[in-house]
C-alpha cells in the first residue's frame, strides 16, 4: 500500500536535474532573444528618431542619443499640424473599423451555414470561394474602380469597404469554417432539439465558443487593412479622405530628406497596430491553436 502511494505522488525535480534542464533550454531561449533582439532594433530605432532634433539626426546615429537625451515633441506637433497627420488618422480608423466588422460579421454567417446548415452544392461553393483566395488583387482593381465610379460611391469610403470587405471574405470563411465545423455535434443538435432556429444557434451557442476564432481573424483584417496603401490609393479619390499610408507617402515626397517628420509619422502608424495586436494576443494565439489539439 505504501509502494502504491509513493507512486501516485509527484516527484520532485532535483536541483541538479533543474540546473541540467535549463542549460539544455539555454541554446533555444538565447536564439529566441536574438530573434527579439533583431526584428526590435527597428522599431527602437524608429522610436527613438521620432524624438531627436532634426539636426541631431542629420549629424549623429540614434544610438548616440541614448546617452545624451535630447529628445522633443516638436516633431509629431510638426507632422500633426504641417502634414495633417491626425485627420489622416482619423480617415484611417474610418476605413479600417468598417473594413473589418463587416468581412467579419458576414464571414462568420457564411462559415456557420458552410459548417452546420445543408443546402444543394454546399461543398463545391465552399471550394469556390477558397480559389478565391488566389485571385490577385490587383487584376480585380481597375474593374472595381470602374464600377465604384459608375455606382457614384469612390468619392467616400464606400468603396474601400466593399473592396475589403470583398478580399477579406474568401481567408475569413475559410478559417471560421474550420473552426466552426470542429465544435461539439451534440451541442448543436442539442439545440435544435430543444427548438432553437439557426440564427439563435448561430448567436447564442456558435459566437460565444469561437471568440478566439473571431479575434484572430479580426487581427489579421484590421493590420491589413491598415497597412494597406495600395488600394487606398487607389480607391480612395477625395483628397481629404487619405489614410495614414497614403500621407506618408505624399509626406516623403513633399518633404524629402527630413526624417523626423517621416519617423514621427510612420511611429504614429505603428501605435494602432501594436496596440490591438498586444490587447489581443491572448485569443490570437488561442485561435492559431484552435483544432490543432481535441
Amino acid at each position: 500500500m505504501a509502494t502504491a502511494q509513493a507512486a501516485v505522488q509527484p516527484r520532485t525535480a532535483t536541483p541538479s536535474a533543474r540546473l541540467v534542464k535549463f542549460i539544455s533550454r539555454a541554446p533555444v531561449h538565447l536564439g529566441l532573444l536574438l530573434v527579439a533582439v533583431i526584428w526590435l532594433v527597428p522599431t527602437v530605432g524608429l522610436a527613438v528618431t521620432s524624438f531627436r532634433p532634426r539636426g541631431d539626426i542629420q549629424a549623429s546615429s540614434w544610438w548616440s542619443s541614448l546617452t545624451d537625451w535630447s529628445f522633443t515633441l516638436h516633431n509629431y506637433s510638426e507632422v500633426l499640424n504641417k502634414a495633417n497627420m491626425d485627420k489622416a488618422f482619423v480617415n484611417s480608423i474610418l476605413i479600417t473599423v468598417p473594413s473589418t466588422l463587416l468581412p467579419l460579421v458576414l464571414a462568420a454567417a457564411a462559415a456557420y451555414a458552410f459548417s452546420w446548415i445543408s443546402f444543394p452544392f454546399r461543398d463545391t461553393i465552399f471550394l469556390l470561394i477558397v480559389a478565391l483566395m488566389v485571385v490577385p488583387v490587383q487584376m480585380a482593381l481597375v474593374p472595381l474602380l470602374t464600377l465604384f465610379r459608375d455606382l457614384g460611391i469612390s468619392n467616400w469610403f464606400g468603396g474601400i469597404w466593399l473592396a475589403h470587405t470583398a478580399f477579406g471574405l474568401p481567408l475569413g470563411i475559410f478559417l471560421l469554417r474550420n473552426f466552426f465545423i470542429a465544435l461539439p455535434r451534440d451541442l448543436i443538435e442539442a439545440a435544435r432539439v430543444d427548438g432553437a432556429s439557426n440564427l439563435r444557434i448561430f448567436l447564442k451557442v456558435v459566437l460565444p465558443l469561437s471568440v478566439p476564432a473571431l479575434a484572430s481573424f479580426g487581427i489579421f483584417q484590421f493590420l491589413w487593412v491598415w497597412n494597406d496603401l495600395l488600394m487606398s490609393f487607389i480607391f480612395i479619390q477625395n483628397g481629404d479622405l487619405l489614410p495614414m499610408t497614403v500621407r506618408i507617402n505624399q509626406m516623403q515626397t513633399t518633404y524629402g530628406g527630413e526624417w523626423h517628420l517621416l519617423s514621427a509619422g510612420a511611429f504614429l502608424l505603428m501605435i494602432v497596430p501594436l496596440a490591438v495586436f498586444f490587447a489581443l494576443q491572448r485569443y490570437f494565439v488561442q485561435g492559431l491553436l484552435a483544432g490543432s489539439v481535441k
